[in-house]
C-alpha cells in the first residue's frame, strides 16, 4: 500500500460546490448506495493515500438531501488479501443475514474482493459481506467471506435488491462477467448462500468490459399498474462517445430471467454502426458507473454516476484530489414514439439556494454572440433556456468564455437545425490539452418538440457541464478546465431566424 506522504498540496481550483468529491485523494465509481433512518449513503472506491488509483477501499460519505455530504472515515479498507472493489449495500429488514443486534436491522454491503498475490485466492475477483449495527458508522467483515466464488478473475460488481414477486420473495443479485459481456443473476434467502439463476448478453454496446451493472422496476408514464424492469450496464471503453459509458436495457424479469424489449444487436458488436440506436444513460464523455440507490423514501428511483472517463481520468488536472460525481437524477419511465424510454431530472441544488441573476425573452437572436451582462457570468450557475431554431442555422449557449495568456476559452452548446443533434464542444474548454483524448465534441440527435422548441437546463459547476435536453429525455455530462476568469456568458445563433423564447440564469 502507498504511503500518506505520496498525496501532494490540495490544488482546489477546479474543486466543485454541488458535486461531491473526496477531500483528499481518488475517488470513482460509486458504491453500496442507500437510504437508512433519514440518511443517503454514498459509498465509493476511494484510495486513501494517493490521488491516483490503487489501493481500492470503500470512502463514504452521508448526506440528509442528496446535495450538501459530509465525508466520513473510510468505511471498508483494504488489507493485504484483498482490495475492496464496487458493490451495493441493503437494509435487511428482516434480518435475513442475522447480522442484526436488538431487533435492529443491519446494512449489509456486498462488494467485490479482489484478491492479492498474498492471498490463497489470488487473482480472483468473488464477492463478499460486510455488515454494520450502527448505521453505516462502522464495518464488519464477515468471516465466512467469500459468499460467492466462480472462480473467476472477472466476477464482480454486484447490486443487490429484495425481490417480492410471483416466483418467491428472496434476494437477487445482478453481478457482471466482465470480459464476457455478460451480467450473471442469482438468489439467497440470507445474503450468504447463493444460488444460480440466469445469464443476460452479450447485446448492444460490448466494445469494452462490461461493468457495474443494476436491475429495477419503474411505472410506465407513472402508472403502477403498468411497469418494466430497466437493466443498467456500464462498459468501457465502448461507450457511444468514446471510453466509459453506461447503456439501459428495458424489458421483464420474472424473478429468474431479464428478457430484454431493447435489444438491437445480439452477441458482439461487430462494428459500431448500430451504436446511436441503443439506450444510452449519456451521451457526453463523463458520465459512468452509475447505479441507484437502494431503499430510496417515496418509491423514487435516484441515481448518480463518477463524473469522469477511463480514458483520461489519472491526467485530469487537479493535485491532492481527483474526480468528482455526478448530480443525483431521479430516473423515470416515459412513452416516447410508442416505447418506454428513461427520462431523467437532477436532483437540483438551485432550487432551494439559488437567486436568479437574469431572465430575458422572447426576443429574436441575431446572427452571432450576444454576451450576456456580468451579472448573468459565474462558475457555479443554472440556465434555463427554450429556443425556436426557426431557420437559423444553430442555436445555443456559449458557456465560461474567456481569455487566458492570450487564448480565448469557450465551451459551446449548440443545437443544429440542419442536422438535428444537440453538440457539446470542450475543444476550447480551458486546459483541454492534458490528454491526447480530452479534447472533443460530443453530439446526440434530438426531436424538437410539436412546437418546434428546444428546451435545455444545464448545470454549470467549476468543472463540469450537465445538460438535460427535451425534459430530460437526453442527457449529456462533461468535465471542462478553464481558467478562473473565463465565467462569460453568451447567446449563440448562426444566420438569422432563431427566436429565444425564455431564459433564465440562476446561480447557487
Amino acid at each position: 500500500m502507498t504511503s500518506l506522504n505520496a498525496t501532494p498540496a490540495l490544488d482546489c481550483r477546479y474543486r466543485p460546490k454541488w458535486h461531491y468529491a473526496a477531500e483528499r485523494n481518488w475517488l470513482n465509481d460509486p458504491n453500496g448506495l442507500v437510504y437508512s433512518n433519514g440518511v443517503y449513503h454514498l459509498f465509493y472506491q476511494h484510495n486513501p493515500f494517493a490521488d491516483v488509483w490503487g489501493n481500492m477501499s470503500w470512502g463514504h460519505a452521508t448526506s440528509p438531501d442528496l446535495l450538501n455530504w459530509d465525508e466520513q472515515p473510510v468505511a471498508i479498507p483494504c488489507d493485504e488479501q484483498e482490495a475492496i472493489f464496487s458493490g451495493s449495500a441493503v437494509v435487511d429488514t428482516l434480518n435475513t443475514s442475522g447480522f442484526g443486534v436488538g431487533g435492529v436491522p443491519p446494512l449489509v454491503a456486498v462488494y467485490t474482493s479482489a484478491y492479492s498475490p498474498a492471498s490463497p485466492l489470488a487473482g480472483r475477483q468473488a464477492q463478499s459481506l460486510a455488515y454494520s449495527t450502527d448505521d453505516g458508522a462502522t464495518w464488519t467483515k464477515y468471516a465466512g467471506n467469500p459468499v460467492l466464488d466462480r472462480a473467476s478473475a472477472d466476477f464482480r460488481d454486484p447490486k443487490v435488491f429484495w425481490y417480492d414477486g410471483g416466483a418467491g420473495s428472496y434476494w437477487v443479485m445482478v453481478a457482471v462477467e466482465a470480459e464476457n459481456r455478460e451480467v450473471v443473476l442469482y438468489k439467497s434467502a440470507d445474503l450468504r448462500s447463493w444460488e444460480y439463476l440466469s445469464t443476460f448478453g452479450p447485446a448492444n454496446a460490448t466494445g469494452g468490459v462490461w461493468e457495474c451493472p443494476d436491475l429495477f422496476e419503474l411505472p410506465v408514464d407513472g402508472d403502477a399498474g403498468n411497469t418494466r424492469w430497466v437493466l443498467v450496464v456500464n462498459l468501457s471503453p465502448g461507450g457511444i462517445a468514446g471510453g466509459s459509458a453506461g447503456q439501459y436495457f428495458v424489458g421483464t424479469f420474472d424473478g429468474v430471467r431479464f428478457r430484454s424489449e431493447t435489444t438491437v444487436t445480439e452477441g458482439m458488436q461487430t462494428d459500431d454502426s448500430r451504436m446511436p440506436d441503443y439506450g444510452w444513460l449519456d451521451w457526453g464523455r463523463d458520465y459512468y458507473a452509475a447505479v441507484s440507490f437502494s431503499n430510496a423514501p417515496g418509491g423514487r428511483r435516484l441515481m448518480i454516476g463518477w463524473m469522469n472517463n477511463w480514458q483520461y481520468a489519472a491526467s485530469t488536472p487537479s493535485q491532492g484530489w481527483r474526480s468528482a460525481m455526478s448530480l443525483v437524477r431521479e430516473v423515470r419511465l416515459e412513452t416516447r414514439a410508442g416505447r418506454p424510454v428513461l427520462v431523467q431530472a437532477a436532483v437540483d441544488p438551485f432550487e432551494a439556494a439559488g437567486t436568479e441573476l437574469f431572465a430575458t425573452g422572447p426576443e429574436p437572436l441575431a446572427d452571432g454572440v450576444r454576451w450576456l451582462p456580468a451579472e448573468a457570468s459565474g462558475d457555479v450557475l443554472r440556465f434555463d433556456a427554450v429556443f425556436r431554431p426557426g431557420s437559423a442555422g444553430k442555436v445555443g449557449l456559449v458557456l465560461r468564455a474567456g481569455e487566458a495568456d492570450g487564448v480565448q476559452e469557450r465551451t459551446v452548446l449548440a443545437y443544429s437545425a440542419l442536422s438535428g443533434e444537440l453538440s457539446l464542444d470542450r475543444t476550447g474548454s480551458g486546459n483541454a490539452g492534458f490528454h491526447a483524448d480530452f479534447p472533443s465534441v460530443e453530439r446526440v440527435p434530438v426531436s424538437l418538440d410539436g412546437s418546434g422548441l428546444l428546451r435545455l437546463r444545464v448545470f454549470l459547476d467549476r468543472c463540469s457541464v450537465e445538460v438535460f435536453a427535451q425534459d430530460g429525455l437526453v442527457t449529456l455530462t462533461d468535465l471542462i478546465f478553464p481558467t478562473e476568469s473565463s465565467t462569460a456568458v453568451g447567446l449563440l445563433a448562426e444566420g438569422d431566424g432563431a427566436t429565444l423564447v425564455s431564459l433564465s440564469v440562476t446561480a447557487g
